[in-house]
This record gives structure tokens, sequence and C-alpha cells, in this order.
């Protein structure tokens, strides 16, 4: 074979792999345009997972993965531009901002729903009926650390049983918020006590405990109603309430446990993925729907409209990280 031949058919194999890299580069990156990702806490999750869902009947094609690392993991990998959507359960904090930015990552905040957060004790407990958020901060303030251990401590109309804790590990977005509620400051809670990602071990640990008390989502203590004891909550009012029913939620007499949940949506994926841009519209749009079945309390019908709008001005950067707990969710809109 000459050789000017051989450099014919060398020329045209070359090309015919350049040819298929390409196509194969092209459909990935086709595929990578129609994936969606969301990652977070675990509080709001079963709202994602339900959208995921429903939104996957009517895009049979939509890929749309959904995980739960907790409000700091999903904020995380956000932050580094590894997903589209971080589900959390409290607000960005400056130090998320800063990683963002660094990255070049602006995002649109979008409340989704309200939660309770619900502090529970077993169900032989006859005598933690109503807490103060005075014994609340005695219980869980990083002062009481290896300090407050029997119930007589926090109250002593309370018998002389161990106090032992369960509560959602100290990277949630629930363990900071309800330490900045009944403390004054996020994370200043104290660490001997158990901590899971996994709420349903909290409530597997109280019900199993005659002297334990944890906090968790509003959604796991509706699982597990029958299995607990739900602990009223005195408000800023002097009013002893509980996040059931959730119209005390919705009405904001459970203060200041009672918070609302968000999405923060990654400004770069809108712009470069339609399917993220395609997904949050119909999660904005549908999205009551499944909250009450998720456990949660969905939001009042005027800031769903004002959500919305924001969405769809594409407003970036919080307005949320100011709020104090228990503040309505309507002066942020």
């Amino acid at each position: 074979m000459s050789f000017h031949r051989r450099f014919k058919d060398s020329v045209v194999f070359t090309s015919l792999i350049v040819l298929a890299s390409s196509i194969t580069a092209c459909n990935g990156r086709q595929e990578l345009k129609s994936q969606v990702s969301i990652d977070g806490a675990a509080v709001g999750f079963p709202i994602s997972l339900a959208v995921a869902e429903e939104y996957q009947k009517v895009k049979p094609d939509a890929k749309v993965s959904v995980a739960s690392s907790g409000t700091g993991g999903g904020f995380s990998k956000f932050c580094n531009g590894d997903i589209d959507i971080v589900g959390a359960s409290r607000t960005i904090r400056n130090e998320e901002i800063k990683k963002c930015k660094s990255k070049n990552i602006e995002f649109v905040e979008l409340p989704i729903g309200l939660d309770g957060v619900a502090v529970i004790a077993n169900r032989k407990n006859d005598f933690a009926k109503c807490l103060t958020l005075k014994e609340m901060n005695t219980i869980w303030s990083a002062k009481s650390d290896g300090k407050i251990l029997t119930w007589d401590q926090v109250n002593p109309k309370f018998p002389k049983l161990p106090l032992k804790l369960y509560a959602p590990a100290s990277d949630t977005g629930t363990f900071d918020y309800l330490t900045q509620a009944v403390t004054g400051k996020a994370k200043n809670g104290r660490t001997d006590y158990t901590p899971s990602h996994n709420q349903n071990l909290l409530v597997q640990g109280v019900s199993g405990d005659e002297s334990a008390l944890a906090y968790v989502g509003i959604s796991y203590y509706i699982q597990n109603q029958e299995k607990l004891n739900l602990v009223a909550i005195e408000n800023l009012k002097g009013e002893c309430k509980k996040p059931v029913p959730l119209d005390n939620v919705l009405k904001n007499t459970y203060t200041p446990l009672s918070r609302p949940l968000f999405i923060y949506a990654s400004k770069i994926s809108l712009d470069n993925k339609p399917a993220v841009k395609e997904f949050v519209d119909f999660y904005l749009e549908n999205s009551w729907k499944w909250v009450d079945g998720a456990g949660y309390v969905a939001l009042p019908d005027e800031a769903y409209v004002k959500v919305k709008q924001k969405f769809a001005a594409g407003e970036t950067g919080t307005k949320f990280q100011k709020a104090k707990p228990g503040e309505p969710i309507t002066n942020f809109l």
C-alpha cells in the first residue's frame, strides 16, 4: 500500500474518531443539561422528594436526584458548584455566602413551606407538659454541658431523673435554628447529647427511654405521635403552645420555634440548564399540594404569589438572614 493511501486512510479513521468523540461529548453535555440535583436538609426532604416524583410523571425524561446530607452538607456542595439546588431548614450563613462568592455562585432564595420544631418526650413522661424558653435554654445551652444532668435541675418541681438528650447533629439547620431560638445564638448548644442526622433515630431514642427529651421537625412527630408526648413551649406572649394543630405554625403562635423552609437555586444552573429552571417553576407552582401531606405547613397564599414573583425576577441574595426566630415570613417578602 502506498504512503499516500495509508495517509488518506489514516486521516479518514482519525476524522471518524474525532466525529464520534464530538457526538459523545455533545450527548454528554445535553444529558448534563437535563439533570437536576438537590441535596440538603432532612427537614423538608419529603417535600422535595414528592415534587421530584410528580415532576417525573409529567416529564418522564427528566433526571432529578434528591438527597439529604443536612443543611450544612448541602450548602457545602452547593457553594462548591456540585449541585443545582440546596434544601435548607435555616437561612444561608455568612461563611457560606463567602464560599459561594469565591466560586462565583449567586443564588435565588425561595421559601417553600413552614415547619414547627417539635419538642418530644417519652410517652410515660407526665411532668414536662409545657417548658418555658428559660427552661429550654437551661436544657440545651452550651453552658449546661456536663452540668445539667437531671430533670430537677431544670425545674425543682420535676423528678430527679436522668436527663437523656437526643437532637440533630451540630451541622444541621435544625440544631442551628433551635439554639438560636432558645439561647439567642446559633450553634450555642451543648455537646453531651446523642446526635443524629436521621431524625427517625431521635424518635426511637425518646420512645425507648422514659427520661429522654429531643427536638425534631414536625413531620417526624406526626409520623410517630402514638409513641411520643408532644411538649408545649411557652411562647413570647406567655402562652403554652404546641405545633399541632398546624394552624399554630401558620398563624405564628408557636413562637419562636416556627420557621420557614427554603430551597436555594444556583443562578448559574438556572441560566445554563433549562431543566433546572423548569423544575423550580414546577416546584413553586405545585409544592403546596404536597407540603401538608409531607407533614409540614403550606405558606400563606400571598407568600406563594410573592415567592413566584421573586423567582421570575431572578432576584439573588438573601432577605431572610437577619430574620429573628418566630418573625412572620411575609415581613421578608
